[in-house]
């Protein structure tokens, strides 16, 4: 654990290329053989804090969600929406070579589904009692609301180069925090309209 810690530190600044075996070692004080031991090699060490920070995120996700089951559904709706841009953005080093690699990584594959699939009952739960209140007008599928929000997100991050150049009041340090105002105002402008939410205070 302590490992993977290090190396997520290391490549949260470095990036992953940029973040050598070595380093990784130095700054855990292990000796270099030990990755080795016991990941196999960078990659696999790479796959290992991928499935660890997963697993963490569903874990937060599901407290975190229980500590906000008693607001109205749309407070619900706006408050997870705030969750998962916030913590895809805070690990967003992971969207460059971890999500290609995951297309052939079934075990990957399956954490993430598993992620999904707990996101989506979430979603259904909130919409549906969003409209036995009538808070919500329109029964959007909860999947298509996921795929929404993670595609919007994923984008802005996959595609910094492009993205950038719409966000002129940005600097280098302040990038993410610039984008996640963004997104945040045109994630609960998209998901309040595809739900017919027609108070404007959201």
């Amino acid at each position: 654990m302590h490992i993977l810690e290090v190396a997520e530190s290391l490549i949260a600044e470095k990036g992953f290329k940029g973040t050598s075996v070595r380093e990784i070692c130095s700054q855990a004080n292990i000796n270099v053989a030990m990755i080795s031991y016991y990941f196999g090699s960078k990659d696999k060490m790479m796959f290992h804090l991928y499935q660890y920070r997963v697993q963490k995120a569903k874990e937060n996700f599901s407290n975190f969600t229980q500590t906000i089951s008693s607001a109205s559904p749309a407070m619900q709706m706006k408050e997870i929406l705030n969750f998962i841009l916030g913590q895809i953005l805070k690990f967003n080093y992971f969207h460059g070579f971890v999500t290609n690699e995951c297309h052939t990584a079934e075990p990957n594959k399956e954490f993430l589904r598993d992620f999904y699939a707990l996101c989506v009952t979430k979603f259904e739960e909130v919409v549906q009692k969003g409209i036995v209140v009538g808070e919500f007008k329109k029964a959007v599928k909860p999947e298509n609301l996921l795929a929404t929000i993670l595609g919007t997100i994923i984008f802005s991050i996959r595609n910094r180069e492009f993205y950038q150049a719409y966000l002129p009041e940005h600097n280098e340090e302040d990038y993410y925090q610039k984008l996640e105002e963004r997104l945040k105002t045109h994630l609960y402008n998209t998901v309040f309209s595809l739900l017919g939410y027609e108070t404007n205070d959201n």
